[in-house]
């Protein structure tokens, strides 16, 4: 998986993950739209044969989407791991 910054504008972020699904960007956005820092959070898939989603993102204020981004992709591991010790739990019973 590799991400390329599209586009950098004081509060304005666009990144392209390239090799992603619909599911990493919609957690991701999911997570980025809990953050009350943030205005406006979104993602688009240009071309459906080119697995190479764009999120992009709009801060309120002087919050950093770079910390912001890197937050919510906290919160999304967090929640992956607090889902596979729930599964383990489930399927050990």
């Amino acid at each position: 998986m590799k991400v390329k910054v599209l586009k950098k504008v004081d509060n304005e972020y666009k990144i392209e993950i390239e090799g992603s699904t619909h599911g990493l960007c919609n957690l991701i956005t999911k997570r980025l739209l809990d953050d009350k820092r943030v205005d406006f959070a979104g993602y688009d898939v240009p071309h459906p044969l080119a697995a190479s989603p764009v999120i992009y993102m709009k801060m309120k204020g002087k919050a950093k989407p770079e910390d912001a981004i890197l937050e919510a992709i906290e919160k999304a591991k967090e929640a992956n791991e607090a889902f596979g010790k729930e599964l383990d739990r489930v399927f050990k019973a």
